[in-house]
């Protein structure tokens, strides 16, 4: 089969927005645009609740064409560093002749598998021209770009840097391609007195280690590849390159591309299907990876790309799920030095598809949903990730500080299934928790594609401790309803009772056109459009400083923003008390949108390790 370069990024986008014909920066090097005569969105503005609203026309995804020739990656020199990290040094496998042999026939199958895959249409959420279109699609890396200009003024308590996490495929996908399985970049922007730097890279994984020094891809893509008979095809195929010694799977098949957490003086990068990726920051706000983190030898397994840290003890708690044998879930968390606590075994019937979690004061919350992985599905030709409607919704509250499990308690939440949960909390004097999360309908659409609109309703899910019993309501009005997804609380109030949720507004879905505020108490909205053609990502709060006392929204909203008719990103800075705008920092090159991100203070990054 013939090889891919190191990046595809030379694309062909049809961007309907302009009434000529013109050659865009993308971040691709190079880039052609084709521009087709369109009318001007109409523009207008309302006001409620005292916040201006920006009601724009949305036009759907643009179309990604494939390039047909290979494209040779730019070579983009890192700056120089004081920071000691092992140099990573890439060349061409050295085989022998029998791996030779088994390379070229496995290749061949491969190839053979690919052309009877294009001989059928793929599913929009396996579809590359679908799933990485637009501003979806990827960028190279950048070096750190200093004296960014900035329209408004950068408040003086933020001191430190913004980091955000997303997909970013290092090659042009050779079939089904979803969103969430692109390599893991990440974007930092450094704010310094005022003034501010960007810097973009990969987080060099072993997988995409390895498929550099192959110069393609070669490891299975979980959800665009990993369904069906092709699905089988395409593991025995991985499995058989291990065999042979041409791939390393035992060091870990990840690709770190959707949280970040500052844990124990390292950043750490997660997706839930490896450990995570410790990141160091430099001095000059650019970003080496060190490697993978198994916290000097005590995990010895996955870790979801959500770890929850307590406010107030500052550990970190944090699941692993397990989609082939039992314990399909564990428990653990660490102490603020580092140090592991034994796995507590979650016993579950079957593996269940558990993206995130939450915390209360003295409890774990796990939900047990109804999006399960069954990988027998494959052999008759179905998606291994499916929606078990005969499967009873839970959540189970652990103590923290469990050392098994057998005081769990579960309650039942009939048809609850959420992606993310916000916060929860205790309320002694009815024996209830709340959990704040944002429920998806239909529960699988991520995944598998249907014909029903996709809902995500902010919702509170009361559960009795004592009784068993639940209930669950929409937060918001239904004449208000949006779907709210990505976002977050006060971070020095998790696991506590808070009034203010900051959401990511997902419409039209995928996109974010805005964020908004919500009161958790009364259901009011305030929101933040960006308009005019302009999209988003997660609303990340900044608190202005640590004190718990301060009043719950006095902070900052830091989002990417992008613009789709100019092509350019800027990172904004809102008031989350009045949300107005207070600063803008435009950036030198395009960011697309992504997944979770990060705050680390100046003063926190003195004692990086």
């Amino acid at each position: 089969m013939a090889s891919s370069t190191a990046n595809w990024a030379k694309a062909q986008i049809s961007h309907p927005l302009s009434s000529s014909s013109s050659t865009v920066d993308l971040g691709f090097f190079p880039t052609s645009i084709s521009w087709m005569k369109r009318q001007p969105n109409k523009t207008s503005l309302t006001r409620t609740n005292n916040i201006n609203i920006i009601h724009s026309a949305l036009h759907s995804t643009s179309v990604l064409h494939f390039p047909k020739q290979p494209y040779q990656n730019p070579i983009i020199p890192r700056e120089d560093t004081t920071v000691n990290v092992k140099p990573k040094t890439h060349h061409q496998p050295q085989w022998n002749l029998f791996q030779k042999a088994a390379a070229v026939a496995l290749d061949l199958a491969e190839s053979a598998l690919v052309s009877r895959e294009c001989q059928h249409p793929l599913p929009k959420t396996a579809d590359p021209r679908v799933q990485i279109a637009g501003n979806f699609a990827p960028v190279p890396e950048q070096p750190v770009r200093q004296s960014l200009p900035i329209n408004g003024t950068i408040p003086s308590c933020i001191n430190g840097i913004y980091l955000r996490n997303g997909a970013n495929p290092l090659f042009e996908p050779v079939a089904g391609h979803h969103l969430f399985d692109g390599d893991g970049m990440v974007h930092a922007v450094s704010i310094d007195n005022g003034n501010a730097s960007y810097a973009c890279r990969f987080t060099e994984t072993q997988r995409l280690l390895q498929e550099k020094e192959l110069g393609r891809p070669v490891f299975p893509k979980a959800i665009g590849e990993l369904h069906g008979h092709s699905g089988i095809a395409r593991l025995l195929l991985f499995y058989a390159r291990g065999l042979f010694g041409l791939v390393d799977h035992k060091q870990g098949t990840g690709i770190a591309n959707a949280g970040l957490v500052y844990f124990n003086n390292r950043l750490l990068a997660m997706s839930e299907d490896d450990l995570p990726y410790h990141v160091r920051i430099t001095s000059s706000g650019d970003l080496e990876t060190v490697g993978r983190c198994n916290f000097d030898d005590q995990l010895k397994s996955t870790m979801i790309a959500h770890p929850k840290i307590d406010p107030f003890s500052k550990e970190l708690f944090a699941l692993s799920y397990d989609v082939v044998r039992k314990p399909y879930l564990k428990y653990f968390r660490f102490l603020p030095d580092g140090r592991k606590s034994p796995d507590v075994e979650i016993p579950l019937s079957v593996p269940t598809m558990m993206h995130d979690f939450a915390i209360t004061e003295n409890f774990v919350v796990i939900p047990d949903q109804q999006v399960v992985f069954k990988l027998q599905e494959m052999i008759t030709g179905g998606s291994p990730v499916i929606y078990d409607k005969d499967k009873k919704s839970r959540f189970g509250f652990l103590s923290k500080n469990a050392s098994d499990s057998k005081d769990i308690i579960w309650v039942e939440s009939p048809d609850t299934f959420c992606f993310h949960l916000w916060n929860a909390w205790e309320e002694p004097e009815s024996d209830e928790v709340v959990v704040i999360g944002s429920c998806m309908t239909p529960p699988d659409s991520i995944f598998n594609e249907c014909d029903e609109s996709l809902k995500s309703v902010l919702s509170e899910i009361r559960l009795n401790l004592k009784t068993g019993e639940s209930t669950r309501r929409p937060i918001i009005s239904e004449s208000e309803q949006v779907n709210l997804e990505a976002g977050m609380v006060n971070r020095n109030r998790l696991g506590r009772k808070t009034r203010y949720a900051y959401l990511a507004i997902a419409e039209p879905w995928p996109k974010v056109s805005g964020f908004a505020k919500v009161d958790l108490f009364t259901g009011e909205v305030k929101k933040y459009i960006y308009g005019d053609r302009r999209y988003g990502g997660e609303p990340f709060f900044l608190p202005r400083d640590d004190n718990c006392e301060s009043a719950e929204d006095d902070g900052y909203i830091l989002s990417f923003v992008h613009d789709e008719k100019t092509w350019k990103s800027d990172l904004q800075i809102v008031n989350a008390m009045n949300l107005q705008l207070e600063a803008s920092i435009k950036l030198p090159s395009r960011v697309p949108y992504g997944f979770h991100g990060t705050f680390i203070d100046a003063k926190a990054l003195v004692n990086q390790a």
